[in-house]
């Protein structure tokens, strides 16, 4: 079977008529990937819902239904900016093997916003498209299941969230034990076991006197009863799980809002508090440190210029002085120079040279001597206080700048702490969010209390229709078994005995060589082909084992989330693969948690062989950039669409191409 076009007419955010090629011919060869990309919301869950809507029907299990009624769920699904005169239509070409000879059929079917008689029309177009094949439409339920099955669909056209659950639960949920049965044909030998069962009640009936007649008939009624008070219950439990799960949602909202509008830091308003009073402490310390320089030597900081000042003109006029002195004795001694020479005998020529020069050298002392007159007059005891008190005072200015730096990181640790006490909420708003908190709480406390009531209920129901049935079994037996040993009665004990064999016995068979596939599927796809060396099933639960080389168990946990969402694509790959059935593969978004190396051994072994046709319906971040361009190198790649959808209008446009 393959998947040849898709044509959608104001169908969800599909306006108008928008045609999808799903041939995977490609320039005369086949390639069997068809991609078609699109964003959260944007339409790729309701392509499959087109899909499955036009292949079964009123009997389809789409993703939007929930327990809507037929007729709602088609007025559900028309585009909201389709004219109310338009149709809505889905249209589904595909091709298979008949007769070992190729023939091509259309799937139509079409509705308007109010369908007539609550349903839609159906038509079944050959190869010429005037004219709808009545015989088919009359017959397709049990034309699709020949080539489809409904039950056996979820295994080719299945989702990521099918894929999280599978790989997250111990045992596979109930959507793919039912797969599974369907693919085994348990389901078919159970229905002929609850057939043999109706004929011999029936028979008894036939045979049994008015008295054992009317005790069988209480027994009966009461099973009757108890089975049909079992399944309310268990819709019960179901709605409840369901109320529960929308409760621990709200219980999450209402926590997170908690938080995030300032409840948390409300509820740590003391602690806030008491940080801003020791930092408050701490700046007022601060303070006092600055207030005791202020009140020793910084205030001069305001005149430091001016005592640098004073203290420089003292050095000078202390430098004067000192030279002052030295001119003096210089003076003194050259005139006592000068009355010796005049004693001695020396020519008037050189006394007059000696004169000029000691003269020159008095003009050069007085030149190079202060010429300023000293107005300071500061004595040298006054000089040194100065400058020690320029000393302490530079001491003083490096304390206070450090005082300062303190001082201001205080004061912003304070502002910061106020900041974070301003963005919690009001004691009134605090409240609030407490008690929607609270509330959410107790909602959630309560639902699992009832959902445990339920289940309780539920175990207690299951043991009760036990008994009857024990009890109907061991009336039959003494009463109107021992009476009457008709033929058809022993004879059906023997084929239901033979039936339960058949049943065990094709079980093994079958999961024998499905633990085959999906050990030969998981260790294809996993890059530690050393982890897993044998998958089995459970007959019962269908739940899955591993083991290594040495055949000891390989524990699920030790799988990481990756590996876990690997070993459940192996495990519908291999149903698949077990089922026989040349089908198409549709996966909405394939990739979800996988890490690189997991999600390249995905792209490069299991989409280009997970079918002759596989139709990926993709964010831009699970097939990005770099596995589209292996898939395209790789030429895998049949055709690309890009699933266009625009937020102001709602509506989705299907677009040639993909993000890249």
């Amino acid at each position: 079977m393959i998947f040849l076009e898709l044509v959608l007419q104001n169908f969800g955010p599909y306006n108008g008529r928008q045609v999808i090629n799903l041939d995977p011919k490609f320039n005369d060869c086949t390639r069997p990937i068809l991609l078609l990309g699109g964003m959260n919301g944007g339409g790729k869950t309701t392509l499959m819902d087109a899909i499955r809507l036009a292949l079964y029907g009123h009997r389809a299990e789409c993703s939007t239904r929930g327990n809507l009624s037929y007729t709602d769920f088609l007025t559900q699904c028309v585009n909201s900016k389709a004219s109310p005169y338009e149709q809505t239509r889905v249209e589904l070409v595909f091709e298979h093997i008949e007769n070992d000879k190729p023939v091509k059929y259309k799937i139509v079917r079409a509705w308007e916003k109010n369908p007539k008689e609550g349903k839609d029309s159906l038509g079944i177009f050959g190869d010429d498209d005037t004219w709808s094949i009545e015989a088919l439409v009359n017959t397709w339920d049990d034309y699709i299941e020949n080539i489809l099955p409904l039950g056996i669909s979820n295994l080719f056209l299945f989702d990521g969230e099918q894929v999280k659950e599978l790989a997250e639960q111990e045992v596979p949920p109930p959507i793919v034990v039912d797969a599974i049965r369907a693919l085994l044909g348990l389901e078919l030998a159970e229905r002929l076991a609850v057939d043999i069962e109706i004929l011999v009640n029936r028979k008894r009936k036939e045979i049994a006197d008015k008295e054992d007649l009317a005790n069988l008939e209480d027994i009966e009624n009461e099973l009757k009863q108890i089975q049909e008070e079992f399944e309310v219950n268990k819709l019960s439990y179901a709605n409840l799980q369901e109320e529960l799960k929308l409760f621990e949602q709200q219980y999450q909202e209402a926590e997170n809002k908690f938080i995030s509008e300032g409840g948390k830091i409300a509820a740590e308003r003391s602690f806030l508090d008491q940080q801003k009073k020791e930092k408050t402490a701490e700046t007022e310390q601060i303070r006092q440190e600055m207030g005791q320089l202020a009140a020793d030597v910084l205030p001069l900081m305001l005149i430091q210029p001016l005592l640098t000042q004073v203290q420089t003109q003292g050095e000078k006029e202390f430098r004067a002085r000192q030279a002052q002195i030295v001119q003096d004795i210089l003076l003194e001694r050259d005139q006592r120079l000068l009355d010796l020479i005049g004693k001695l005998d020396i020519a008037k020529e050189s006394l007059d040279k000696i004169k000029v020069f000691l003269e020159e050298d008095e003009y050069r002392r007085n030149s190079s001597s202060l010429k300023e007159q000293p107005w300071l007059l500061a004595d040298d005891e006054a000089l040194s206080q100065l400058g020690n008190v320029i000393y302490y005072l530079h001491n003083a200015e490096i304390s206070a700048k450090q005082l300062l730096a303190s001082l201001k990181n205080k004061e912003e640790e304070i502002l910061s702490i106020e900041r974070q006490m301003q963005t919690a909420a009001s004691p009134e708003a605090y409240d609030r969010l407490r008690d929607a908190m609270q509330k959410a709480q107790k909602q959630v406390t309560e639902a699992k209390a009832n959902c445990e009531t339920a289940r309780r209920r539920l175990v207690e129901l299951e043991a009760a229709i036990e008994k009857a049935k024990k009890n109907l079994k061991e009336y039959t037996e003494q009463t109107i078994d021992r009476k009457n040993r008709e033929h058809i009665i022993t004879a059906s004990a023997r084929v239901q005995e033979t039936l339960k064999l058949f049943r065990e016995r094709l079980t093994l068979r079958k999961l024998n060589k499905l633990e085959n596939e999906v050990t030969e599927c998981f260790r294809y796809l996993l890059h530690k082909s050393d982890l897993v060396h044998r998958i089995a099933i459970d007959t019962n639960t269908f739940s899955l084992s591993l083991y290594d080389l040495q055949g000891k168990p390989v524990p699920k946990h030790r799988l990481s989330a990756g590996e876990k969402q690997l070993l459940a694509i192996a495990f519908l790959w291999g149903l698949a693969r077990v089922s026989g059935r040349r089908l198409p593969v549709a996966i909405d978004t394939p990739l979800g948690r996988l890490d690189s190396s997991h999600r390249s051994n995905l792209v490069e072994r299991y989409f280009p062989s997970a079918s002759h046709q596989v139709i990926l319906l993709s964010t831009d971040t699970e097939i990005g950039e770099k596995e589209v361009e292996t898939l395209r190198k790789n030429e895998a790649i049949a055709r690309e669409y890009l699933l266009k959808y625009d937020s102001s209008t709602r509506q989705t446009t299907v677009q040639p191409g993909y993000f890249w």
